[in-house]
């Protein structure tokens, strides 16, 4: 610690021109001052002996340029220093030294050397004229400036020792005033080595006065930061002690109760939620009002589950994403069978978000489309396990209500938030995966429309602003990743489906059902039932049996519940008999577990006029549509009947205004068309059926039936017809490829214009055993489907060229 020197007047002593040498490192020691130094490098301490013994106490005193240094050289020390006498010596345990030295004088070194492992230096004592300042108006400026800013410094905080303060105010000579002042500053090493190297008093006064000044400045600010604080500190604890007596007056009246310590808790809990600033007023302001109430009223109680609501809700805590890709996928793969595209975008997402590790980014907003059981929402679940994050899931199904989606107002008895913030204080963060599931069946009535209340949810630009109306603040859903769900998208309003990315889920071919069914069914229902897997074994031929008799579905959820149904059979034999024996599951054995098939193929056994086998997508996949047409007596109407939409109905009369318009080519009498009414039917006729896809198949019917030539049982269609004879493309097609698959149809006659939709998403094993013809004009559906057509349009063409032979002949006679 710096200590002032014991006399004010230095002892005269003659300096030697040759010293020891004690580097210091971090440390500048000016003259007249007393200074404490613990010396431990083996140099040091011979230089501090070498001082004692030969040389009066004196030692120099030079800084170090990097205190990292052990051995400094010349070039590592600065030429400046102090020569100072070694007051006291003292050894310590640790073999170090303590010396007390006092500053004498300013030296520079002329010449280093190093000599009994012991640095030595020739130096030049600096010298200063005590008289050169002595009448300066400057000086005497600045050495009342000085002990003025000494005195705000000390009111402002600083400590300085009293007699060191003393000899302050009582020194003129304003070199020595300068060093004394340099010595009480909070100076670093380098800027204290600045100064011991200005030689002149004057400018060495203006120096210090400068730093001083600097100082105090820093002090006023540091000690209105520390007001600042006390005075808050004051407040909060004067609060907290008027709380305190509050609470012992009512104890010992006898009327303390719990209300208090409720309060206090939501206080506390408000604190601790991490809720944005303008939520947290507003969670003050009706604590405050709480307290103010009576706490049996009505209105407290509504109070409470409000702010419950607020300080249970997750405003500031995450789940951190696990950006490990090889690990998603490894993850997505093992819980779901093929479904490349979805698990693509979640690869995706992931190696984007890893790319963006330390900026905010958007959770998606996906809609998956496909069948019922295949694999939508255990999808979901998957992607919450592969990215680390928590999943809950919300049913929209049959939702009317608007304020399900945005909640109630407080002022409704029983009003509560929306199913969207259910759902996120249910997942207990901000970022989870949330699934709206069946968001197709959403409904609207007078209390309003939940789909209109979902754009606001699940728009990008403006869910980080989510106001619930029960909650009545905002709360961010930004960083929330919505999956939503359905089944078909033309029940889902334009607007909602712009805000979604669709990403569609076909039905599985029989191959993939029945590589679902032995990686991942069985094995889950094996668990389900108790069985061992070394008692079981499906056959690959009883398993094509099973989906092929008894499931008909795009998915595999009938599928799951028959091979339950088998494994159950199992169970029941082995728990009667006690016998543990090995099943193999064949044909004949699902045969007599299930009992007699359930479903038998589709397929027209003979050709028949005017029946056609179509092809329909629906939202549980896809089907066989028979179409029958037939004419009778009449007067050339049609008739149509099998709860068809306008669409079709507009289809058919499209087909039968081509045929009319091409009977003359096709061979048929044009009066037919007023001699007889036509009548189309579409069987199951208690469900409705729409779209232009049936467009070929009716006009395939009208045409056969009007040529009487059959149609080929084992072939199906799909496409849509114009009043030119073109084939438009359409949609849905791998589900109704899937299901001529099931009807063991083995020619699927399909649009050109969906040639590469097919062709790119189909996997190779679909089109496997499949012959799938391509066309684009209604001519060349109806060379393949109808039997003997071509012939027939030969024998037309033949008898108009002999026509038109005899005609000439008959004018040249």
């Amino acid at each position: 610690m710096l200590q002032p020197s014991i006399d004010d007047e230095q002892v005269e002593v003659p300096i030697p021109e040759e010293l020891p040498l004690l580097p210091i490192r971090d440390l500048v020691v000016f003259p007249y001052m007393v200074f404490p130094i613990f010396v431990g490098r083996p140099f040091s301490i011979k230089a501090i002996e070498e001082a004692i013994e030969n040389h009066d106490r004196y030692i120099f005193l030079a800084l170090q340029k990097d205190k990292d240094i052990e051995e400094p050289t010349e070039e590592d020390l600065y030429k400046t220093g102090t020569v100072a006498t070694i007051l006291r010596m003292m050894r310590l345990d640790d073999d170090r030294i303590k010396i007390l030295v006092q500053g004498v004088a300013r030296g520079r070194i002329k010449e280093l050397r190093k000599e009994d492992d012991l640095y030595k230096v020739k130096i030049d004592v600096i010298g200063e004229d005590r008289d050169r300042y002595a009448e300066n108006i400057e000086v005497e400026a600045l050495k009342h400036s000085i002990r003025d800013l000494i005195d705000k410094a000390i009111t402002l905080g600083k400590q300085i020792i009293p007699d060191l303060l003393e000899i302050i105010k009582s020194v003129e000579e304003p070199g020595k005033l300068a060093d004394l002042v340099a010595s009480i500053l909070d100076l670093k090493s380098e800027e204290a080595q600045e100064i011991l190297e200005i030689t002149d008093p004057l400018e060495r006064l203006r120096k210090v006065h400068d730093l001083l000044l600097k100082e105090v400045g820093l002090l006023e600010i540091q000690h209105k930061i520390r007001t600042a604080a006390r005075e808050s500190m004051e407040k909060d604890q004067r609060e907290y002690f008027l709380r305190q007596q509050i609470k012992a007056i009512q104890e010992e009246l006898g009327e303390r109760d719990e209300r208090q310590e409720e309060i206090e808790q939501y206080r506390l809990k408000i604190e601790k939620s991490g809720m944005p600033e303008e939520v947290r007023k507003e969670a003050e302001k009706q604590l405050k009002r709480l307290e103010k109430m009576h706490p049996d009223s009505a209105e407290a109680g509504v109070i409470r589950t409000y702010l419950d609501w607020l300080v249970e809700l997750p405003w500031n805590k995450r789940t951190k994403d696990r950006l490990d890709l090889k690990r998603a996928k490894k993850i997505l793969d093992k819980d779901h069978y093929d479904l490349e595209k979805v698990k693509e975008r979640i690869l995706e997402y992931l190696a984007v978000q890893k790319l963006k590790r330390d900026k905010a980014m958007k959770g998606p907003i996906l809609c998956f489309v496909g069948p019922p059981g295949v694999g939508k929402t255990s999808l979901g679940k998957s992607i919450a396990k592969a990215l680390g994050r928590k999943f809950v899931r919300q049913s929209l199904g049959g939702v009317r209500d608007e304020a399900e989606i945005r909640g109630h107002r407080r002022t409704y008895v029983g009003a509560m938030p929306g199913r969207i913030i259910q759902a996120i204080k249910q997942a207990g963060t901000k970022n989870p995966v949330l699934m709206l599931d069946e968001v197709d069946k959403l409904a609207s009535d007078f209390r309003g429309d939940p789909a209109s209340a979902l754009l606001e949810v699940l728009d990008p630009e403006q869910n980080k602003d989510f106001v619930d109306h029960y909650l009545g603040v905002p709360f961010d859903l930004s960083e929330v990743m919505f999956i939503c769900t359905a089944n078909r998208i033309d029940t889902i309003p334009r607007p909602l489906l712009d805000r979604m990315e669709i990403i569609r889920i076909p039905g599985y071919a029989e191959e993939e059902k029945l590589h679902i069914a032995k990686n991942y069914l069985i094995p889950r229902q094996l668990k389900e039932t108790g069985l061992k897997p070394k008692y079981v074994e499906f056959t690959d031929a009883g398993l094509k049996y099973l989906i092929r008799h008894y499931t008909r579905e795009a998915g595999v959820r009938s599928l799951e519940r028959q091979i339950n149904a088998v494994l159950r059979k199992i169970a029941k034999e082995i728990a009667l008999t006690g016998k543990k024996k090995k099943y193999r599951i064949t044909k004949s054995l699902v045969k007599k577990f299930l009992g007699a098939p359930l479903y038998m193929p589709e397929k027209e056994k003979e050709d028949e006029i005017g029946v056609v086998t179509g092809l329909a997508w629906t939202e549980v996949g896809g089907e066989i549509l028979k179409i029958e047409a037939t004419r009778m007596p009449g007067k050339g109407q049609l008739i149509l009947t099998g709860s068809l939409g306008d669409v079709m109905k507009e289809s058919a009369m499209t087909a039968l205004s081509y045929v009319k318009s091409k009977s003359d080519e096709y061979g048929i009498d044009v009066k037919d068309f007023q001699k007889y009414d036509v009548h189309v039917h579409v069987p199951a006729g208690a469900i409705p059926k729409d779209g232009p896809s049936a467009g070929i198949s009716i006009a395939t019917a009208i045409a056969s039936l009007f040529t009487q030539l059959p149609v080929k049982s084992d072939v199906a269609m799909t496409g849509e017809i114009t009043l030119r004879g073109k084939v438009l493309p359409v949609g849905g097609l791998k589900e109704k490829i899937l299901a001529a698959k099931r009807a063991d149809i083995h020619t699927v006659i399909l649009p050109e214009g969906n040639r590469d939709e097919v062709m790119e998403d189909l996997p190779p094993f679909t089109r496997k055993n499949i012959n799938l013809v391509f066309v684009d004009h209604i001519d060349d559906v109806f060379k393949i489907a109808i039997k003997d057509f071509e012939e027939r349009l030969k024998k037309v063409k033949s008898r108009k060229k002999k026509k038109k032979e005899k005609e000439k002949v008959r004018e040249g006679a």
